[in-house]
């Protein structure tokens, strides 16, 4: 990568358990379900380059509204899986704030279907999963999003000795 911007780049990924796919000899590809999981994947991603990792856009797309809770709470503690091995992962997003339009056709077929993905339904109303989100935010917002700061290079020192850098790349 040749820029200016120095360590400033973050690495977005999402993560949707349908990522993970088996593509059988005669090349037909098939769901596979989470088999690895985001944490071994984003690892994989930061050792190959290097980079603050951001968990960009995550849902239960092809479940249930009511198994969305669960699957924020184990992609949450993925990254703070990832965090203890100390992977810097800045943030963390649900996709997306209120259920969507036809997104189950990528946007190409306007049918009107309400695809119930959001933390909120189309009226505004909270979804259980809004609640297990403020109940994350609530039980872990005191802890440092990275131990002693500045991960995008603010700062001459950007850890204290003894402590991991991110590798000059």
């Amino acid at each position: 990568m040749e820029h200016d911007l120095g360590i400033r780049i973050v690495m977005g990924n999402d993560f949707y358990e349908r990522n993970e796919q088996l593509v059988a000899p005669g090349g037909e590809i098939r769901p596979a379900g989470e088999i690895f999981g985001r944490s071994v994947i984003t690892r994989q991603y930061f050792d190959r380059y290097g980079r603050p990792v951001m968990h960009t856009e995550t849902n239960n797309i092809g479940r249930g509204a009511e198994e969305a809770p669960r699957w924020l709470w184990k992609q949450f503690l993925n990254v703070r899986n990832l965090r203890e091995q100390g992977v810097p992962v800045l943030g963390f997003t649900w996709f997306s704030l209120i259920d969507q339009m036809d997104w189950d056709s990528a946007l190409v077929l306007q049918r009107g279907v309400v695809n119930p993905l959001g933390l909120y339904y189309l009226a505004r109303r909270p979804r259980p999963v809004a609640t297990t989100y403020q109940e994350l935010v609530q039980r872990f917002a005191s802890e440092p999003l990275l131990p002693y700061g500045s991960v995008l290079g603010f700062t001459q020192d950007c850890a204290r000795k003894g402590e991991p850098r991110l590798p000059n790349r």
